[in-house]
């Protein structure tokens, strides 16, 4: 059986990068065995693993690298950086992301997601071993690009995946899928593509890792941190592919009368429609002992590797950072 790993979601909030670097080597000794990185506005998906790299000798990914915002030479390179970092300890996870970050952020065309992460796989295996590659897709060429300092290890590569397309495209291609915003109870269903797709291709099934971040709420459920929470998950599930992967689950019903009100421009209205079962389905919650046990139940589940990520809304910074490392060293699996 796969080992479960606890893995920090970095960077973490109100503390510096450099800062990093303790805090990381104390997860480590509380039993942490990865961190793995996001990148959406705060900082780039590398540079905490560098530091974090370096610190420690933990396991380090990135959840999500974006195979559009990066070249294919550029995202090579910088995976290759990584991986002398931390040799034999960086898992590249990469994905479309949405729309937003592509086109909205960064001038690019959000087209064909799935045959770009595909042939983006696809290069990255050829020239992270160090082939000179020549590479013609439907999304991109490359034309003799070698990598002249590639990794002394081969560099696993994980696919952010959500619905049945990219599922299979993980389990046919990939080392690992990387699940997000999802319930432990809607794990399986994620799992269960992924897991046929690698058998039809005559992968072994059981090879595929499995992991997802966990977005984790520290503060005590009431009026003020249910408004948060509200606020966290409207703006994540009405992008058009979170969305669509809720129907896909099956919270159509749950989730239509928000989704109406934001697509008529009324975002109070839309926060205040998020259900109460459904915050307590996607966020853990709560004391120290509930959200350890939502924890576990993402493992049992079938989950190999959670990806915490811990979120308060306290304003002052000086007990922001306490409430933070106090949850980390609470939720550690040496902890109890």
């Amino acid at each position: 059986m796969r080992e479960k790993r606890w893995s920090l979601s970095v960077p973490i909030d109100g503390f510096t990068l450099a800062e990093h670097a303790e805090i990381a080597r104390e997860a480590e000794r509380l039993g942490y065995t990865d961190a793995w990185s996001y990148e959406v506005d705060a900082c780039d998906g590398f540079s905490p693993l560098a530091v974090i790299g370096q610190a420690t000798e933990m396991r380090v990914g990135t959840a999500i690298a974006n195979v559009y915002t990066r070249g294919p030479a550029t995202l090579a390179l910088t995976a290759a950086g990584l991986a002398e970092i931390a040799p034999g300890r960086f898992c590249l996870g990469i994905g479309a992301g949405s729309q937003l970050i592509v086109e909205g952020w960064n001038g690019g065309r959000f087209d064909r997601p799935a045959a770009r992460v595909r042939e983006m796989v696809q290069f990255l295996r050829r020239a992270l071993a160090g082939e000179r590659v020549v590479f013609t897709g439907e999304t991109f060429a490359v034309d003799g690009f070698r990598v002249t300092r590639p990794p002394a290890s081969p560099v696993p590569i994980h696919v952010a995946a959500l619905r049945p397309g990219m599922l299979r495209l993980a389990g046919e291609v990939a080392d690992g899928a990387i699940l997000n915003w999802l319930a432990p109870e809607d794990v399986p269903k994620s799992v269960a593509v992924v897991r046929e797709a690698a058998a039809s291709a005559g992968r072994d099934p059981a090879s595929i890792e499995i992991s997802a971040r966990v977005f984790i709420s520290l503060d005590a459920p009431g009026p003020e941190s249910d408004l948060a929470v509200r606020r966290h998950m409207a703006a994540y599930l009405n992008v058009p592919v979170y969305r669509a992967f809720h129907e896909w689950l099956g919270r159509g019903l749950e989730l239509g009368p928000m989704w109406q009100a934001w697509a008529a421009g009324d975002r109070k209205a839309a926060v205040a429609a998020v259900p109460q079962q459904v915050m307590s389905a996607l966020i853990p919650r709560g004391s120290v002992e509930a959200i350890r046990a939502r924890i576990l139940s993402y493992f049992e589940a079938g989950l190999d590797t959670a990806f915490l990520s811990l979120m308060t809304t306290e304003p002052d910074p000086a007990r922001k950072r306490a409430i933070l490392v106090s949850a980390v060293r609470a939720l550690g699996p040496r902890a109890r």
